[in-house]
């Protein structure tokens, strides 16, 4: 039997049952792509601060190290739509032109937010290893229609780690629809980002309250500890 392992996390060490391994725990990196945190993106077209989704660049790195050197299944997911546009709502691409940054309008790194193109891609930095599964999403939850469920179930994860951008939308939809399915979720503020830095920590509180609602919060550092 496996000792139990915890990491030191808000407002409970994590995960509750201090049942942490590489057989049962993935990390999941949400959305690091072009057009959420690189020059000329769909956030950027948009208009904010891209040094706020770039800030957790170099911490999921080191993260990324140190579970890929412990065998722990990494997620990478990337939101985006199908390049004729039949898998993008309506009302989506109405809000998304309001700002300027039209879903399917050209921009900078090709059609904003549309699947093949420059921008949707992974940034080089956090780049997938192969064999490590890649989720593509048409919108903000990682499992609306996605087989990123039964992939988990397949092989037998139950601990989520949730990194990414951005953490009051894309990060906070995914650990919310993991919770209501039974997934014990662990959210790291210093690798995740928002466009607003309000917002970031706002999404952050959301978590600790009710004993923990959607899961536990930490960050990078201690997790690593946890799994030396």
């Amino acid at each position: 039997m496996n000792a139990e392992r915890f990491v030191a996390a808000e407002p409970y060490r994590w995960p509750f049952d201090g049942s942490l391994a590489p057989s049962n725990t993935a990390l999941v990196v949400i959305d690091m792509q072009t057009d959420f945190c690189g020059p000329g993106g769909y956030v950027d077209t948009m208009g904010y601060d891209l040094s706020l989704t770039r800030a957790p660049i170099e911490p999921i790195r080191r993260l990324l190290a140190a579970m890929r050197e412990r065998g722990y299944l990494v997620i990478h997911t990337r939101e985006g739509h199908r390049p004729d546009l039949s898998d993008l709502p309506a009302n989506k691409r109405w809000r998304s032109r309001q700002i300027g940054a039209g879903i399917g309008d050209p921009g900078p790194c090709g059609r904003i937010l549309v699947r093949g193109e420059p921008g949707w891609q992974i940034i080089p930095e956090l780049a997938p290893l192969p064999g490590e599964p890649v989720i593509d999403k048409p919108g903000k939850g990682s499992f609306c229609a996605t087989d990123l469920e039964l992939l988990l179930h397949i092989r037998g994860i139950r601990n989520l780690v949730l990194t990414g951008i951005t953490t009051d939308v894309c990060v906070h939809t995914t650990m919310r629809e993991a919770n209501d399915r039974g997934f014990e979720c662990l959210i790291l503020s210093d690798c995740t980002g928002a466009t607003d830095a309000g917002n970031h920590q706002a999404a952050l509180k959301m978590v600790t309250m009710q004993g923990g609602v959607f899961g536990a919060v930490s960050d990078s550092r201690a997790l690593i500890e946890a799994l030396a």
